[in-house]
């Protein structure tokens, strides 16, 4: 069976993306980015989104995906080099050659100005452009030693979910994927978009934590506690703006204070205390996007006891200031 994609005609796009397919590729990476990108979202109103291209070297020419199906893109490596934004999601084979053809039609729009983005082994195409080099990346942890050690130009660090490194974004294991595409929608658009695209696609906004949680065991069992935690973090999530403490969470997760440290950790790899701080300052951003509400006044909103304490926390996570990041989305905007 052969499926033509087909993603219908976007007027006047504000932005281009371009997703490589090729010959033996797992289908989940691709449907994450066709997913956030190429899906008509009625919720957003007039807003124009994106313009999805699918790409490949042989357009036209049937693709083997596995599970025992195949594709056809309508258009090839031209189109990947005249996009705004260019998603690689893998390659076939983790450390193998990439043909020179890709490699030059990511130079080619890398020289453009164009933003570049791995999703898992797709780093492996970005080191061979050569874009990589002397920058921060990741890829999933079973190939960053691998990455490390026939690309030792780049810093690999594998225990993030993504890297932004400016016009190059690396992200890793597949579904690390759908953290950097909802990152690249709050680039573009704003919190208050990327959550929405969130909320249709059932997922966090954003995700506390780096890979490392799951090197051991890449799917975990679930065991009992785990409903309990999720409670009370949804319990949490309607009360950012008051005080959260791991009393009151383990409370409300029907468990002593020694066990919920326990199972929450487990479950997502950080502690209940930096999960809240991680929410509070996610919760900002929409604040400080859409007006002029001082900034002691938002961090209250949100749940610090402090402007201080806020603004020692965003830094932390946002790598800028409130006052920098509403002075950078309000003109981006």
């Amino acid at each position: 069976m052969a499926i033509d994609i087909s993603l219908g005609h976007r007027p006047e796009p504000a932005h281009t993306v371009a997703v490589l397919a090729f010959d033996g590729m797992a289908p989940f990476e691709l449907g994450v980015v066709v997913e956030v990108f190429g899906l008509h979202r009625p919720e957003l109103g007039e807003l124009p989104w994106y313009e999805l291209k699918v790409c490949s070297e042989r357009p036209g020419q049937e693709l083997r995906v596995v599970g025992g199906f195949s594709m056809k893109t309508e258009h090839g490596l031209d189109a990947l080099a005249e996009a705004d934004t260019v998603i690689v999601t893998g390659v076939p084979h983790a450390g193998g050659e990439v043909s020179a053809a890709l490699v030059t039609a990511l130079r080619t729009a890398h020289a453009r100005g164009a933003r570049l983005v791995s999703i898992c082994s797709g780093a492996f195409a970005l080191a061979a452009a050569g874009v990589l080099t002397g920058r921060r990346a990741t890829t999933h942890w079973r190939y960053s030693e691998l990455l490390a050690e026939r690309h030792p130009d780049i810093e690999v660090d594998a225990d993030v979910l993504y890297v932004d490194s400016g016009d190059v974004l690396t992200s890793a294991g597949s579904a690390a994927g759908i953290d950097l595409c909802l990152y690249l929608v709050r680039s573009d658009y704003g919190a208050l978009v990327a959550n929405t695209v969130a909320r249709r696609f059932v997922v966090p906004p954003h995700r506390e934590g780096g890979q490392a949680q799951f090197i051991e065991a890449a799917v975990r069992p679930v065991r009992e506690g785990d409903d309990g935690v999720a409670r009370s973090m949804a319990w949490a999530m309607e009360r950012l703006g008051e005080s959260l403490t791991v009393p009151a969470l383990a409370r409300e997760a029907h468990m002593s204070e020694r066990s919920y440290l326990r199972h929450f950790t487990r479950r997502n790899g950080t502690s209940p205390i930096r999960w809240v701080i991680a929410q509070r300052v996610a919760a900002s951003l929409p604040l400080l996007e859409s007006g002029d509400t001082p900034i002691d006044e938002v961090a209250a909103a949100v749940g610090f006891d402090s402007a201080a304490t806020y603004r020692h926390h965003f830094t932390r996570a946002m790598h800028t200031t409130p006052t920098a990041y509403r002075r950078a989305f309000t003109r981006a905007a």
